[in-house]
């Protein structure tokens, strides 16, 4: 692999000596999801009992699912957990937490209990790592205000740590992955960059605040803001990356979008980060995944830092407010789904 390029000091710290979790793991975050045209093919005409409540399901890989409770009040579902993406046990835990209240949040819904989902290997780590890695899950779900309620675990050759979370939204305002306008705005809530910076961090055990600081960051505020404005359509940034997530966007609204590459927000030390190697196999398999609906005026590395795999990332919204950064706008449909210039 290339040399680590420079980054300021004030980007990265030390790791104290300590077991590296990210070394018990495969993959690391949201960037260890099985790709998404592999996903699709595995679910593909798997239907559940039909149901006039279900408001939001399979169809259009929607952030969490969506049922009529009463009213105009719907229960929302979700369930997220991943390995290690960083090697503090407490940060580990407060990213899965904030990443699993994402689909909620992406949902314009408000979290009202979650459950642990852990797996653990008990003879390679020891317990108080793990008391850590729950501890800081509790912290990010306090923070949202929503209660934790015990959960399951196994003893699992591989750490894995996330939540199922149930929230509640109103049934009339859901953010929607299939109702982005032709002529809206696209605007995204979080820079980019976490993917290579987390890659990095597994590779040589520098560990970037930027990074983590972004992925415990909850979306809830853009979630509100959202909502308050009227916009309908939106979903978050995870392991498919920007290009990933949009594309599916675009595809289940019947719309195209243009991405201006120069507009989208990075962390500190992502692009040298790249420039060093320090790429995850997840984003060039997004960037595959894409391509054949893709039409580009910048270079194949340009891409690939657009399909990075992103944890914890932030919301894609058809619609602009104040969290949020304008990267470019919806337009009727035409021969390519995503333009990036």
């Amino acid at each position: 692999m290339t040399q680590p390029a420079t980054v300021a000091t004030d980007q990265l710290v030390a790791e104290p000596a300590r077991s590296r979790l990210t070394q018990f793991a495969h993959g690391g975050g949201c960037a260890c999801k099985i790709p998404p045209g592999e996903l699709e093919d595995m679910v593909r005409g798997l239907v559940g009992v039909p149901s006039a409540d279900l408001l939001v399901g399979l169809d259009d890989g929607d952030d969490a699912a969506a049922v009529r409770l009463d009213g105009d009040t719907a229960v929302l579902a979700t369930a997220d957990f991943f390995t290690p993406v960083v090697d503090d046990p407490y940060d580990w835990g407060r990213i899965a937490a904030a990443n699993a209240l994402s689909d909620i949040y992406a949902m314009g819904g408000r979290p009202v209990v979650a459950v642990n989902l852990l797996g653990w290997p008990r003879d390679l780590l020891p317990v108080d790592l793990v008391r850590e890695v729950l501890r800081g899950g509790l912290d990010v779900a306090r923070q949202a205000g929503c209660p934790v309620a015990g959960g399951h675990s196994i003893d699992d050759p591989e750490p894995k740590y996330g939540m199922a979370v149930t929230g509640i939204a109103d049934a009339r305002r859901l953010l929607r992955n299939d109702a982005a306008r032709a002529g809206q705005p696209l605007s995204l809530t979080k820079p980019l960059g976490v993917g290579v910076l987390n890659n990095r961090h597994k590779a040589t055990g520098e560990v970037f605040p930027q990074a983590v600081a972004s992925m415990v960051a909850l979306n809830r505020e853009a979630s509100e803001q959202a909502v308050a404005a009227g916009i309908e359509a939106a979903t978050d940034v995870t392991g498919f990356g920007l290009l990933g997530h949009l594309y599916k966007m675009a595809r289940a609204s019947g719309v195209s979008v243009v991405v201006e590459a120069s507009a989208v927000p990075y962390l500190a030390g992502a692009r040298e980060s790249f420039e060093a190697g320090f790429v995850p196999g997840g984003s060039r398999r997004n960037l595959a995944w894409v391509q054949p609906h893709l039409q580009a005026t910048v270079g194949e590395d340009e891409l690939v830092l657009l399909a990075d795999a992103q944890t914890s990332g932030g919301l894609l919204v058809a619609g602009e407010i104040p969290a949020g950064t304008v990267i470019g706008e919806f337009r009727p449909r035409g021969d390519a789904v995503v333009l990036v210039r």
